[in-house]
C-alpha cells in the first residue's frame, strides 16, 4: 500500500513537471537581431526571415543601430537637429543606398553582385522586404537607436508589421523562441 502511495506521489510530481515544461516550451518562432546595415548581411537576414516564415509560425526581426537606415523611405523627410542631419548624410538613405561589407570597390562590387543576383533570379533587398511583409514577418525598430541617430517612425518604409520597441520587447520575444540569430 505504501508503494502505491509513493508511486501516485511520483506520478503527480511528474505530471506537474510536464505541465511546467509545456508552459515554458519555446514557441514555433524565429527571433533575429539585425545590427548590420551592409547589403550582403541585410540580404542574408531577409532571406532567412522569409524562409523561416514558411517554416515557423512567427518571425520577429529587431533592427538596431546600423541596420535602421535600410528601413528608411528616401521619399519621406522629417525635421531633424544638426546631429541627426549629420547621421543622415553619412548613412545610407534607404535599402537602395546600402553597400557590401566586403569588396564594395567604390560601388563596383555592389553593381556586380546585383547583376549576378539578377542573372540567377535572386530577389533584391527591396523585393525580399516586400515578401517578408506579405509573409507577416514582424519588424521591431530599436527605439533607443532611433533616438540616438535621430530617426523617427514617420520616415520609415510602409511596412504593415513594423513598430518601435525597446530591447526588453526583443528579449521577451527571443526568450520564447525556438531559434534566435544575430546578424
Amino acid at each position: 500500500m505504501a508503494d502505491i502511495k509513493e508511486l501516485e506521489t511520483q506520478i503527480a510530481a511528474l505530471k506537474a513537471d510536464v505541465e511546467t515544461l509545456k508552459a515554458n516550451a519555446p514557441e514555433d518562432k524565429l527571433s533575429m537581431v539585425v545590427m548590420s546595415g551592409d547589403l550582403d548581411k541585410l540580404l542574408a537576414a531577409f532571406i532567412i526571415a522569409t524562409g523561416a516564415a514558411a517554416m515557423f509560425e512567427k518571425v520577429v526581426m529587431f533592427f538596431t543601430f546600423w541596420s535602421i537606415p535600410a528601413l528608411k523611405d528616401p521619399k519621406k523627410t522629417v525635421s531633424k537637429d544638426a546631429v541627426a542631419k549629420m547621421f543622415e548624410l553619412m548613412l545610407p538613405n534607404g535599402a537602395a543606398g546600402t553597400k557590401l561589407s566586403q569588396m564594395n570597390m567604390g560601388g563596383m562590387g555592389k553593381a556586380m553582385i546585383k547583376a549576378i543576383m539578377k542573372k540567377h533570379n535572386v530577389m533584391s533587398l527591396e523585393q525580399l522586404m516586400k515578401v517578408a511583409a506579405d509573409a507577416g514577418v514582424q519588424i521591431y525598430v530599436c527605439q533607443m537607436s532611433m533616438d540616438l541617430m535621430g530617426y523617427k517612425m514617420e520616415e520609415m518604409i510602409d511596412y504593415p508589421a513594423m513598430k518601435s520597441a525597446g530591447v526588453a520587447k526583443f528579449l521577451g520575444e527571443a526568450g520564447g523562441s525556438k531559434t534566435t540569430l544575430f546578424i
